[in-house]
């Protein structure tokens, strides 16, 4: 009987969700992260359940996969922002590609031919975001990530997923606090300033600084003359004395700069507060949302509901494609960003609604609508029933589904299959190379259509 702490020699057989390493042992699955399949290594037995174990590699495999690499970040894989430096581009995308026909045939019951997901050409630098929570000493500050599942920090301002000049940036501001000793927040005791460092990059490599602490910092004319030849074009102080592990408080105050950053996608201009909705990878994003157009197939005459609509990106992009566009989204900052960003580019055919999927897209079908395409982009959960129930009441010829989870995507296939509609096409998007993440549009047409 496995019991913790046991050490066994393992083989993997097959990747799991977080790129682990699936291995077998009297009848149970142990997962294992950093282990490829084929490898077989020493593996300690940390937690066992009744039908599954996770162990951790002792050491590294005799014989090595020909898809492992050696991990180009210092932090991997202790910070776990990351689950697959140690393995090779292309054997991450196949991964992924195999994961999303798995979760449609076991979960969907759905044989989909998927096709080979659209990754990057240089899969770094792409994160267009980033927040670095502080810890440390006030004599020796540090700024870094939390290790998974905790609030131990790992030291790192060097990020590969970061877009320039966020390192720069980051390493002016440890060794401003060191110098100034502004003390980073200690959770425990509710001692101390700086909680976190968030950047905001855009496409001309300029930035946004927000410094979210428990009180204003002092020195912050010190900090600027730092960061203006670095790039960064606003600082913002965001005031955050909870005794909570929320980054942000409600209060951000403009010390010095412009009060938001420019920033283009798909031919859209958007200006971004600290706080505004925005996609992290923005040369995916155009990459997904093209794919979401070609696949709307949308005509001049058609009307087009888009159900989770953020800041409106996606409506704002197929706007002018047809004649209107419907947007609803639950939080208010997002709709009245979707509804600045309409005005801002233009766009007058779009318009957009605040409240809840499930609650205002039926009372809304109710009412009469009937878009000929509706996309839907929900959370993790997938969609909830009553939104299935209103898009089978709405009949729209076409529903192109965006989704960050495989698996509720496939149950709501398997849900929207049974109310008449058949998936026509699939398409995995890698938006986050290198961790077990996946974007996956479906189109899915009303049979006998």
């Amino acid at each position: 009987m496995m019991q913790k702490n046991d050490l066994l020699s393992l083989r993997a057989e097959n990747l799991g969700a977080d790129m682990e390493g699936v291995c077998r042992h009297e009848g149970l699955a142990v997962f294992v992260p950093g282990l490829l399949p084929g490898e077989e290594a020493p593996v300690r037995i940390v937690k066992t359940e009744k039908r599954f174990a996770f162990g951790k590699l002792e050491s590294l495999p005799a014989s090595p996969s020909p898809f492992r690499q050696e991990p180009d970040c210092a932090a991997y894989p202790r910070c776990g922002g990351c689950t697959a430096r140690h393995m090779t581009y292309d054997a991450t995308l196949e991964s992924k590609r195999r994961h999303v026909a798995d979760c449609f045939l076991r979960i969907g019951h759905l044989a989909v031919d998927v096709p080979p997901l659209l990754g990057m050409e240089a899969p770094l630098a792409y994160r267009n975001k980033t927040a670095l929570p502080a810890g440390g000493a006030v004599q020796d500050p540090q700024l870094g990530f939390f290790a998974p599942r905790s609030h131990r920090l790992i030291p790192m301002t060097d990020c590969p997923n970061a877009m320039a000049p966020s390192g720069e940036i980051a390493r002016a501001v440890q060794h401003w606090m060191k110098e100034f000793r502004i003390a980073p927040y200690d959770e425990s005791t509710g001692q101390g300033i700086l909680r976190h460092l968030v950047l905001r990059v855009n496409r001309e490599h300029r930035t946004m600084v927000t410094l979210a602490a428990a009180k204003k910092p002092a020195h912050l004319a010190e900090l600027w003359d730092r960061l203006e030849p670095l790039g960064a074009v606003s600082l913002y102080y965001n005031e955050n004395p909870d005794r909570t592990n929320v980054i942000f408080g409600k209060r951000f105050f403009l010390i010095y700069g412009q009060e938001t950053l420019s920033d283009t996608l798909c031919g859209l201009q958007f200006e971004l507060s600290p706080a505004s909705f925005f996609q992290v990878n923005p040369s995916q994003t155009e990459i997904l949302y093209r794919t979401a157009l070609e696949f709307a197939g949308l005509h001049p005459g058609d009307t087009l509901c888009d159900v989770y609509c953020g800041a409106g990106t996606i409506s704002l992009m197929m706007a002018e494609h047809c004649r209107q566009v419907t947007g609803i989204e639950i939080v208010p900052e997002a709709v009245i960003n979707a509804r600045e960003n309409a005005e801002r580019n233009g766009i007058r055919n779009a318009v957009f609604h605040q409240g809840k999927a499930e609650d205002l897209l039926p009372r809304m079908v109710n009412d009469g609508l009937r878009p000929e395409v509706i996309v839907v982009d929900p959370p993790r959960k997938g969609l909830e029933l009553s939104v299935i129930d209103a898009v089978a009441q709405a009949r729209p010829d076409r529903l192109v589904y965006i989704s960050c989870n495989p698996a509720t995507q496939a149950r709501d296939a398997a849900l929207l299959k049974e109310r008449g509609y058949e998936i026509r096409r699939i398409q995995p998007v890698d938006m986050f190379p290198f961790t077990s993440h996946i974007e996956t549009i479906v189109l899915l047409q009303r049979q006998n259509s």
